[in-house]
């Protein structure tokens, strides 16, 4: 199975991707996930883009198509696709490459939302320092109980997590990204989901479609 799942940042498409990929024993593929580890790891990747991904800017296509093919050839034809393609000729990129690893009617994903919810979602999104879980803080309790370890009110943001980056990503989206996923939502059998749903509610309605 191969599935490609779109949507604005924040919106819960890296959420849905984890747990499809566990449900069906897939590859998740996030290309944010591959550049923030090798900006961690400061490789020449990382030193690249940094800077672009600070701003909340798009890698160049011909970068990120590279990553992408990699990483699609890894997973032996079985993955679940988030972040890519961004922009309308990354959708060629990502055509040219199906047609060259003979992959043909993935399944598609999308899932929508307003600014506002997200901009209030990623705003309050936080990473826990000492299990690495990401949580939002208006779904904690008053003491900011980490519910994956425990640990209390121990939490990091990321640098394009703040309020002005938020809403440069979404602009971006908007004039760059919203082209490619028009074409997907043309495609024959693309779901189109309400993203302000709960996470589990969303995952039950992907299922029962898949």
């Amino acid at each position: 199975m191969q599935i490609l799942i779109f949507g604005a940042p924040g919106v819960g498409k890296g959420t849905q991707a984890v747990e499809l990929a566990k449900k069906f024993n897939l590859k998740h593929i996030s290309t944010g996930d591959i550049l923030r580890e090798n900006i961690q790891n400061n490789t020449e990747l990382g030193q690249q883009v940094k800077s672009i991904i600070e701003k909340g800017e798009l890698v160049p296509d011909n970068l990120i198509g590279k990553i992408v093919k990699d990483a699609l050839i890894k997973s032996e034809k079985k993955f679940i696709l988030d972040g890519f393609p961004r922009t309308r000729p990354q959708v060629d990129i990502l055509e040219q490459v199906f047609d060259e690893l003979k992959i043909s009617s993935p399944k598609i994903i999308i899932l929508e939302t307003d600014d506002d919810v997200i901009i209030k979602r990623l705003t309050n999104r936080r990473t826990c320092n000492k299990c690495g879980a990401i949580v939002n803080l208006l779904r904690l309790d008053k003491e900011l109980t980490c519910p994956k370890c425990g640990e209390k009110n121990n939490y990091s943001q990321r640098d394009d997590d703040t309020e002005d980056v938020i809403k440069n990503r979404l602009k971006v989206y908007h004039k760059t990204t919203k082209p490619a996923v028009d074409y997907y939502r043309a495609k024959e059998g693309a779901m189109i989901l309400d993203g302000t749903l709960e996470p589990l509610e969303i995952l039950a309605i992907i299922e029962s479609k898949l």
